[in-house]
């Protein structure tokens, strides 16, 4: 017999019986399990064509020569034969495609079990368990749930004290800073703070009653820090003839017209928590993982917080 099958033969035995050793000594066999024997069968034919695969080929680099017409095409000088694609090629190709239709059908369809499905089967059971148990929350309760949830999931980038780090997340201990507001101004916004697109425009769609002119930047800067200022200082002529009629003359804002931006409210809160939010310092991704209850919670935290 030819060293090389000899060889192909002891390394399959060897890695067959390793196969066997593990999945049947070391762990206790197949157990019934389909997932098992599909892990197993696949083990089992990779090894057999990869051993069938090499010998082939380096049988086929001791004895062969090469064949047929070149391509008119080269490569430093290096060529490539027109030859057709080797038949046990097309044949395994397309015995892979059918296996894998075979898997996704009836082997392990994907509507079959998984460990991740049992877990998302799981968390929804939760929460509505968790949702019916705490419905009724309110008050000081809601505050103090509300706190347990941003220290869990958005102390990372506000920060413990929910100051932002050093300007890397917003300070939620005031409503907005003068930077933020500056921005808004400049660019426009379109973060569904209503809960709906409601896009505020930017600098070139907004003019100063007052003057019946674009507002400029000397404006821009004067309102940003009024409204920073807790709606209090130079500025409050600027805002009432260009802002106000959106957003209020007390900057509370109006129901499906445009936001509060004198003060956090739990409608506001939520909608971010629900839409996430793009601004001057980056982007807030939404939390769809917080269910209603929880949303509703950290908003009363968030409100307590710059109510202080």
């Amino acid at each position: 017999m030819n060293k090389l099958y000899l060889w192909g033969i002891i390394i399959t035995a060897i890695m067959l019986g390793a196969t066997y050793y593990t999945v049947v000594l070391t762990k206790g066999g197949l157990n019934g399990d389909i997932v098992n024997m599909l892990a197993v069968a696949g083990a089992v034919a990779l090894v057999i064509i990869t051993v069938f695969v090499v010998i082939k080929y380096v049988r086929q680099m001791q004895t062969d020569t090469a064949t047929g017409e070149l391509a008119d095409e080269s490569w430093d000088d290096i060529g490539e034969y027109k030859n057709p694609v080797p038949f046990g090629w097309a044949i395994m190709f397309l015995g892979t495609m059918i296996w894998g239709m075979w898997y996704f059908v009836a082997g392990y369809p994907v509507n079959a079990y998984s460990q991740i499905g049992e877990y998302n089967e799981e968390v929804a059971a939760h929460d509505a368990k968790f949702e019916k148990e705490y419905a009724n929350i309110t008050g000081d309760r809601l505050v103090e749930m509300g706190e347990s949830v941003f220290l869990a999931e958005c102390k990372v980038c506000h920060g413990i004290n929910a100051d932002g780090i050093d300007g890397k997340a917003a300070n939620l201990n005031v409503r907005l800073e003068a930077k933020t507001i500056k921005d808004v101004i400049e660019h426009g916004s379109n973060n569904q703070l209503l809960g709906m697109e409601m896009p505020m425009p930017d600098r070139n769609g907004l003019f100063n009653n007052n003057t019946g002119a674009p507002i400029t930047d000397a404006e821009i800067e004067k309102v940003s820090n009024y409204v920073a200022n807790g709606m209090s200082g130079e500025g409050a002529d600027i805002f009432a003839g260009t802002c106000a009629a959106c957003h209020g003359s007390d900057g509370m804002g109006m129901e499906y017209v445009a936001p509060s931006i004198a003060a956090f409210n739990n409608t506001l809160i939520t909608n971010v928590l629900t839409h996430g939010k793009k601004g001057a310092i980056g982007t807030m991704p939404a939390f769809d993982r917080l269910n209603a209850k929880q949303k509703e919670a950290v908003a009363a935290y968030i409100t307590s917080l710059s109510a202080k």
